[in-house]
């Protein structure tokens, strides 16, 4: 479980900590600078899928010229802070590694290795913007578990190190250092996967519409393969059952089945089946349905995720079922030990989590007279839990308190008035 991302010179960000909890929501102004706290994820899951840093700042394609990976947002010089030549972020999390029966040796048996007690585990990693190339390379990096240093760069003469890659996708070369023993192996390759398995949802219903090929369990970032996730789901009577139960509180639709129909191709659609017996394609139902329904698919999925990263996770849903949405997340993010990341612009929602979302979501600011933004824990503003009390979080939201607020504790002027 992450615990915490630091961005230190990276995009409009000097050196900002963002505080992760189960459930964290960011909200913001537009412009504020939410979006980059997405693409500095973004960025270590590049490193987890062992892409060089050329291709995790500027895009890769695949087979047939399609892209396999996005660029990040902004031109390669707009990565860095304004004025900076290097960026470094910092992430903490909270793991348990597996114990296999040899230490350092991968396991025989089919059954899943047992997982050891959770560690701190640090991974830092600094890059640098060659001003007359444009080319990034690593200039420091290291991975510290419980405060002890499994490799710092500076600490390794081997030159098969490559700098236009992490040295954490190069850790067969990391493990030869003497320094090294017993389980180094295993953390950083759990580390590595980690960093690979976040997942950032961008749901299309165009695109979760579309016929799933049978075996596909794993939902798209898009929402593709929607039909065969849910079939996966519905295998399954007790989460069928949930899922059910949460298309009917969302829906005026009183559903008490899916059904899941081969065509001449053998791939799957799926139907919602009403109480009456009506069916509804997937062709039929409304975008908000279909969003609603994968993030029910992510969630309930066999293997979700570790993090969801969303943007804007309220987009389509009507401001009454909002609640529902909240909800889920807390539910499932309590239950199956996995995070949800998302911004979000609607007081609705914000007025609707628990206590402990409250102390987990986060506001981004940025003064008027500078390009900086700061990251601040919303509980941490003057007296914010007891105006949460009396007025809402989503009037706070709506009536721009909280940017007057951080006006207030940053030392800016403002224009607008702080609630008392």
């Amino acid at each position: 479980m992450i615990t915490s991302l630091r961005l230190i010179d990276f995009k409009n960000f000097a050196d900002e900590t963002l505080h992760v909890g189960p459930f964290t929501l960011i909200v913001g102004a537009n412009a504020s600078g939410k979006s980059n706290i997405r693409d500095a994820f973004r960025f270590l899951h590049g490193i987890g899928r062992e892409y060089p840093l050329a291709e995790i700042v500027g895009g890769r394609d695949g087979a047939g010229g399609s892209s396999e990976w996005r660029a990040l947002r902004g031109a390669g010089n707009e990565i860095v802070r304004f004025g900076c030549s290097e960026f470094a972020l910092e992430v903490s999390i909270k793991q348990g590694f597996p114990i296999y029966p040899q230490m350092g040796e991968p396991s025989d048996s089919p059954e899943e290795p047992n997982l050891g007690p959770e560690r701190d585990v640090d991974f830092f990693i600094k890059a640098r913007r060659d001003p007359a190339s444009g080319r990034f390379s690593v200039v420091d990096e290291r991975v510290s578990i419980d405060s002890r240093t499994l490799y710092s760069l500076a600490d390794i003469d081997n030159p098969h190190i490559d700098s236009a890659n992490a040295v954490l996708t190069q850790f067969p070369y990391v493990v030869m250092v003497p320094e090294f023993r017993g389980n180094s192996l295993i953390y950083l390759r759990t580390l590595l996967d980690w960093l690979r398995n976040i997942r950032f949802l961008d749901l299309q219903p165009d695109r979760m519409r579309l016929s799933g090929f049978p075996g596909r369990t794993v939902l798209g970032d898009a929402g593709e393969n929607l039909p065969t996730v849910l079939e996966d789901i519905c295998a399954d009577a007790e989460r069928k059952e949930t899922l059910t139960a949460w298309l009917r509180a969302l829906t005026p639709m009183d559903v008490r089945d899916l059904a899941f129909r081969r065509d001449e191709r053998s791939r799957v659609d799926f139907f919602l089946i009403e109480s009456d017996g009506r069916e509804v394609s997937a062709d039929s139902a409304s975008d908000g349905t279909l969003r609603f329904l994968g993030i029910l698919a992510a969630l309930l999925g066999t293997a979700p995720a570790p993090l969801y990263v969303f943007e804007d996770i309220d987009h389509g849903l009507h401001p009454a079922r909002l609640h529902l949405l909240v909800e889920l997340i807390e539910r499932q993010t309590a239950e199956r030990g996995i995070q949800v990341v998302a911004t979000t612009h609607s007081p609705g929602l914000l007025s609707m989590i628990d206590e402990r979302t409250f102390k987990a979501a986060s506001v981004v600011w940025r003064g008027e007279d500078t390009r900086d933004a700061v990251i601040r824990p919303l509980s941490g503003l003057p007296n914010a839990a007891g105006l949460r009390t009396s007025q809402g979080l989503g009037q706070l939201l709506a009536g721009g308190w909280m940017e007057d607020a951080l006006a207030f504790t940053e030392g800016y002027e403002s224009d607008g008035n702080a609630a008392e």
